[in-house]
């Protein structure tokens, strides 16, 4: 872990460029130091991993972002729960946390991979869980679960210290049970980026005008 630590302040901290442009979209990177290579990018932070420590995954803020004090309260709070990843590391402006292995609901449409209903179930008892444990979710949709061998992962829990009300997992489920599944157990096709982009932009604002 310390030889990781050095690692990120010395290589990633120092020479990786993240740009926050919109809070509303992910974040932009930039560059990246060799070998480090990206994982994904959310609306505040970004993830890598170095292959050399293949089993944990970096999420750096970026800068003027806010949350990470919060993430790092909400992982203590879950503990260990198998849908969930756990934080090893919290530093001022990174988090190293267990690495996830499989794919988001988001791109697993975009591949054609089908998303089962186990996975589904298996967040919900997730989502249930995290209830139990003072926590509220929100911000759960289809980039930040993931399935992994069929079974069902929540990739970012950063937002569950807000305690407004968020129907976006409620959301999801609906379309999931009323529109993929009916089509997905006769015919599994992959999705185009911009069809999912599309949708995603239009449940956006039609979250806003509901609002």
């Amino acid at each position: 872990m310390e030889k990781l630590i050095e690692r990120i302040k010395g290589e990633l901290l120092a020479k990786a460029t993240i740009e926050s442009i919109d809070p509303l979209e992910p974040v932009k990177v930039r560059s990246v130091p060799k070998p480090w290579k990206v994982l994904g990018t959310g609306n505040y932070a970004a993830v890598f991993y170095h292959p050399e420590a293949p089993d944990y995954a970096v999420k750096v803020y970026a800068p003027g972002r806010p949350g990470l004090a919060e993430e790092a309260e909400v992982y203590r709070r879950l503990g260990r729960h198998p849908a969930f990843s756990e934080c090893y590391y919290s530093g001022p402006d990174f988090l190293i946390l267990k690495r996830l292995q499989g794919v988001t609901f988001y791109d697993s449409m975009k591949r054609g991979i089908l998303i089962t209903g186990q996975a589904v179930e298996d967040i919900d008892n997730a989502l249930d869980y995290a209830r139990s444990r003072g926590l509220h979710p929100h911000d759960v949709h289809a980039k930040n679960v993931m399935i992994q061998d069929g079974r069902g992962l929540i990739v970012d829990i950063s937002d569950f210290l807000k305690e407004e009300d968020c129907s976006m997992w409620e959301d999801y489920k609906k379309a999931y049970y009323h529109l993929y599944q009916p089509v997905a157990s006769r015919w599994m096709f992959p999705v185009p980026r911009p069809i999912l982009e599309t949708v995603r932009k239009g449940y956006r604002l039609w979250r806003r005008l509901k609002q």
